[in-house]
């Protein structure tokens, strides 16, 4: 869900195909190395997870599944440690350093939070192979491929659904933290909903302001921001805050009456974790970083990463809205329209919300 761009849009044009997520298991708070099936491929691949790790239900267990993905199908032995609230640049950099010495190469870090770290580390280890997710710098070296996303599409189709299922004609916006990135998620649902009625009244929260990154590994203030909007009226709310939407959700499935709430990343209806809210969670924006992840690892097992920018939009299915529970498929036509209306050119999504 992460991105800090530092480049203008028409650098980030390449697409790829890439299919759906959705992975927990459990935390990792420190590195935990473990074989692939079958062994003896040769390949090691280290992940550097982003705050609240393997387990968020979210990011960075769509992260996880690609990285399982690569154990399986590659025979990848794989090593994974996360971000902890508070740490400095240092910390980070050490980090991707004991995966390096460890012998783990491609290095995949997970989130924005990691791009100086990439850039010093990569810099040092230019025969290492790194990509880091959400994140895009200039500086960065050669041997580093930058998988990104256009999160304002899915985030798009995730406000017309909410606009149409809203009867209220209120809905609400949980960010995580106030960053270039999920300002994107921000803007597309903003348009979304105001393409179905121009009128319809939006509440956007924010939860934490760089450098505090805490909003993404907080429940308790993602379903405190969500009790907020429901009693402005809001009924239904689209949170983008990693593990904090959780309590987002779990706010909007006991609140009196039917309202409902938008998962972000991985398709949270489906999620063991939140299965007992899943009645009351509308969609998914759904971003397939699993397949990027895996992607990423069979490019460079093959020898054919060439670094740069990878980008994965709605066309080619990088994002989409989920659709258990069949929550949607009544306004599926109004979805599909809305979907061919970006995919064909005719609606620029914005990805900078409206000012005022």
């Amino acid at each position: 869900m992460r991105r800090s761009l530092k480049l203008a849009a028409a650098v980030l044009s390449g697409s790829l195909g890439i299919a759906s997520l959705a992975a927990c298991g459990a935390k990792s708070t420190d590195n935990t190395t473990s074989a692939g099936a079958g062994g003896g491929s040769g390949l090691k691949v280290g992940m550097a997870y982003d705050i609240g790790g393997r387990g968020d239900q979210s990011f960075n267990d769509s992260a996880a599944r690609g990285l399982d993905q690569a154990k399986s199908e590659l025979g990848a032995t794989i090593n994974e440690a996360e971000a902890k609230s508070g740490e400095s640049e240092g910390d980070k950099e050490q980090r991707l350093k004991s995966l390096v010495t460890g012998g783990f190469n491609p290095v995949i870090a997970v989130g924005f939070i990691y791009q100086d770290a990439v850039n010093k580390v990569a810099k040092d280890n230019p025969n290492v192979k790194f990509a880091i997710i959400d994140s895009f710098s200039p500086e960065q070296p050669k041997n580093v491929t930058s998988l990104t996303f256009s999160e304002e599409q899915g985030s798009y189709l995730a406000g017309v659904a909410a606009a149409n299922k809203s009867k209220t004609k209120h809905v609400g916006f949980i960010g995580g933290v106030q960053s270039e990135l999920i300002k994107k998620f921000e803007a597309g649902y903003v348009a979304g909903a105001k393409s179905v009625d121009s009128n319809i009244a939006v509440e956007v929260t924010y939860l934490s302001t760089p450098p505090d990154n805490t909003g993404f590994a907080d429940p308790g203030k993602g379903k405190q921001a969500a009790q907020g909007q429901l009693d402005k009226g809001a009924d239904v709310i689209y949170s983008a805050a990693g593990s904090s939407g959780s309590g987002a959700i779990e706010a909007v499935a006991t609140a009196p009456g039917n309202k409902w709430a938008i998962g972000v990343d991985s398709d949270q209806a489906n999620l063991p974790a939140l299965s007992k809210y899943k009645d009351h969670i509308l969609t998914s924006m759904v971003k397939n970083v699993n397949t990027a992840v895996f992607s990423y690892v069979k490019s460079t097992k093959d020898g054919t990463d060439q670094g740069g920018v990878k980008n994965f939009d709605l066309k080619d299915g990088g994002v989409s809205l989920a659709v258990t529970g069949g929550f949607i498929d009544d306004i599926k036509a109004k979805l599909d329209a809305a979907t061919q209306q970006i995919t064909g050119g005719a609606t620029k999504v914005p990805t900078t919300p409206p000012q005022g």
